[in-house]
């Protein structure tokens, strides 16, 4: 059958409808490539700083600065703390950014590339040096200083900008190094989320904490029972932000255990959901609507929760909330003498230092090792150029770099030395890895008829 299909052509998107043909097809093709989401991101990014450097900067400030308030009799949100629009993307729209990394994580453990120890194994080691290298080199350099906590910041990979980058360069970069890339991306993950709940915590309201740790007890009751009903776990999960925003621990933290303890294995095997449909066949004339409505229930439930919820939510947190995030995070005022203060700065050194050169060496060297280990299995193409090109790559940390910034530090001259060292340090990065993975991607050498396969394998073993 050429064309539409005949199923999409009972959507807008799918018909014959100029506005679909020209605008809706092209947008949805747009938001499927995966450096999509990157480039709306880079797009966001470029508004705030070119907003908060214009004639209207103080509007930019004001926005994100404007206070609001909630309160319920006499319960009012944040006690003493002012919650800004500001914070409320920080903690409210990022606690779905988290949730989600969650449910990709837990995706990734119990069926995906983290749940074979031995493949998983060399990612993980990699992004254990690349959290490591940099953190030390930002600590070293800020040491004895009152800027010495924010060295977290420089630890974490963004994935949307390292795989954007990573896309650009479509087949050339074979799929095991894009795994490698991405799994070690989602440690890096599961490290900055340890690190903000266990080093960025002030302080702790242990009877909004005990009340957490009961919601997340009710969630796992729920899900024993095998309660899929969404608003009552929405319902449950707000409750649950609110308590971890009242704690002390980071309302983000929320996001996160809710995704981490989201059912990961569908109740029907799809073996199981292809009966129905044949089923559904069987029936002929005798089939009704609610035969259709109980058969789907059954084909739905082949789908895990947790991947169900990623595929719903996942376009909503790239394209929405993270650029979201970028505008209101990403806006740093050049004029003022900031850049000059910056380029003096331990703190915009530590965090340029830690993404360029602690990444690449920490990625680099831990990977170097781990594959000559006997617990690592080595990534299939992975050479040293290439390698190194990845972790190079793996400096750009772009968002979760500057959602540290804003706890670690408190005093408005270090967040803007640290987004000014985050900001041309991703550049640099990115530019970097982009450089060194397309020269690993050349044109590969000619075999000469007289050369043997063994001699060709053994001179690519030299030359890596």
């Amino acid at each position: 059958m050429s064309g539409s299909s005949p199923l999409s052509q009972i959507t807008f998107i799918g018909s014959e409808h100029r506005l679909a043909q020209r605008v809706g097809r092209p947008v949805r093709r747009f938001l499927d490539i995966e450096a999509a989401s990157g480039l709306v991101l880079l797009l966001a990014t470029a508004v705030a700083l070119i907003w908060a450097n214009s004639p209207w900067k103080d509007s930019y400030h004001d926005l994100w600065g404007t206070e609001l308030h909630l309160t319920l009799g006499s319960y009012v949100m944040g006690g003493d703390h002012h919650m800004t629009l500001e914070l409320l993307v920080n903690d409210a729209l990022m606690a779905i950014f988290f949730f989600v990394v969650g449910l990709e994580i837990k995706q990734e453990l119990v069926d995906g590339h983290l749940k074979d120890k031995k493949a998983a194994a060399l990612p993980a080691i990699a992004a254990l040096g690349g959290m490591v290298v940099p953190a030390l080199i930002f600590f070293a350099l800020n040491a004895g200083t009152d800027a010495a906590h924010g060295w977290g910041i420089p630890m974490a990979t963004d994935i949307a900008f390292a795989v954007g980058v990573v896309s650009l360069l479509g087949d050339k970069i074979g799929r095991p190094l894009k795994v490698f890339l991405l799994t070690l991306a989602i440690v890096d993950d599961i490290g900055a989320i340890l690190v903000i709940a266990i080093f960025y915590t002030d302080h702790l309201a242990w009877n909004w904490l005990i009340a957490a740790i009961v919601l997340v007890g009710v969630v796992l009751v729920l899900r024993r029972l095998k309660v899929w009903y969404i608003p009552l776990y929405v319902l449950v999960g707000s409750a649950l932000w609110l308590c971890m925003f009242e704690s002390g621990i980071h309302a983000t933290i929320a996001g996160v255990t809710l995704g981490l303890i989201c059912p990961a294995r569908p109740i029907q095997t799809r073996e199981e959901a292809a009966k129905w449909v044949e089923w559904l066949r069987d029936k002929g004339e005798n089939l009704f609507a609610v035969d259709i409505q109980y058969a789907s229930f059954h084909m739905r439930e082949s789908v895990s929760v947790a991947e169900r919820l990623s595929t719903a939510i996942h376009p909503i947190s790239s394209f929405v909330i993270i650029p979201i995030f970028a505008l209101a995070n990403a806006g740093v005022n050049f004029g003022g003498g900031v850049i000059g203060d910056a380029a003096s700065s331990r703190v915009t050194w530590g965090v340029g230092l830690g993404l360029v050169v602690g990444k690449t060496v920490g990625v680099f060297s831990a990977t170097w090792i781990a594959q000559r280990m006997p617990f690592a299995t080595r990534t299939p193409g992975m050479n040293n150029l290439n390698l190194l090109g990845l972790s190079a790559v793996a400096g750009i940390g772009f968002t979760v770099a500057l959602f540290v910034t804003g706890l670690a530090f408190e005093h408005p001259e270090y967040v803007d030395q640290a987004k000014i060292g985050i900001l041309f340090a991703s550049v640099a990065a990115g530019i970097l890895g982009l450089g060194l993975l397309a020269a690993s991607s050349g044109p590969k050498p000619k075999v000469s008829p007289a050369q043997s396969k063994e001699e060709v394998i053994a001179a690519a073993s030299r030359d890596n």
